[in-house]
């Protein structure tokens, strides 16, 4: 009797303990998470300039306003395209990459992984800003290259429509491609040498190894990967504002900028509290999704 005493109380000990350790974070992601959400909800039902009382309620007007907004079309598409190529570009690039710095050994390696590594360290709006300088249409790369290979003339990529975006997704890979590097090198850790051993006296090929040893084995890591890329890609901000607030003529608005723009900018805090929800529900439901049918299975 006095043993199980005596383990009860060890056993209130242990979670006093653990609640005493949560309780600092569950204070500060209530306060600065689950709040905000939580009003930008109830915001989302007024029409709001963000100064006066909320007394104008219109139900889901601000909601269906925003599925009849071209401009939010097209921030939803360019969205998409950053997911598309993060996942068709980047993260291939980031594997190549690392299976030739994380498993090669050789001088410099690891001044290269550095060198790979070091945008994602920069601040977001400094590395918008440096490509701004890059893209500049009077000294900026590309017209140096055109003066010297081609017909000479500026090119103000930023400037025109066609051409905005796709010259942010060359930064967006450009600054998380070292990151998704450095995590597939530490994956690459993890596969057991004994399995590749095996498949050499098998008499498999470099290009047979990783696609049937290497890849399944790195399977978990994949995973993480892909759920940071995706959701990152939803919530770019930063990169895209220092580079052009989302202009030319609204052709490189993300999710964030449209709602920036459009939500903030303009004292519309209803409507740019609908926009905020909606890009919380596309996450939430992609992470319900993704956490079901992709991560369960990995379990």
């Amino acid at each position: 009797m006095v043993s199980l005493t005596a383990k009860r109380q060890e056993n209130a000990r242990k979670v006093a303990l653990v609640a005493a350790l949560l309780a600092p974070a569950t204070v500060l992601f209530v306060l600065f998470v689950v709040v905000p959400v939580v009003q930008a909800g109830y915001y989302s039902f007024f029409k709001w300039n963000g100064i006066g009382s909320l007394d104008n309620f219109i139900g889901l007007k601000n909601f269906g306003k925003i599925f009849k907004d071209k401009i939010f079309h097209i921030a939803l598409i360019n969205n998409i395209k950053v997911v598309v190529a993060s996942l068709v570009i980047q993260l291939p690039l980031a594997f190549f990459l690392a299976l030739l710095l994380g498993r090669s050994r050789f001088r410099g390696e690891a001044i290269l992984r550095s060198i790979f590594f070091f945008p994602y360290i920069l601040a977001e709006i400094v590395s918008g800003i440096i490509w701004k300088f890059i893209y500049n249409p009077q000294f900026g790369l590309p017209t140096i290259l055109s003066r010297l290979f081609l017909d000479g003339h500026e090119i103000g990529l930023m400037g025109d429509p066609h051409r905005a975006f796709n010259a942010i997704l060359v930064v967006i890979i450009w600054k998380y491609l070292g990151f998704h590097m450095v995590l597939y090198i530490a994956g690459l850790q993890g596969v057991p040498s004994e399995l590749e051993d095996a498949a050499v006296v098998d008499g498999a090929n470099k290009f047979q190894i990783i696609w049937n040893v290497i890849i399944p084995s790195m399977k978990s890591t994949f995973i993480i990967s892909i759920f940071m890329s995706i959701i990152g890609a939803f919530n770019i901000f930063d990169v895209v504002w220092a580079l052009g607030q989302g202009g030319p003529v609204h052709t490189s608005e993300t999710l964030v900028t449209y709602l920036y723009n459009f939500g903030f900018k303009r004292f519309a805090f209803g409507y740019g509290s609908a926009v905020a929800v909606t890009l919380f529900l596309i996450c939430f439901v992609f992470n319900i999704f993704y956490q079901k049918f992709v991560v369960s299975e990995e379990k």
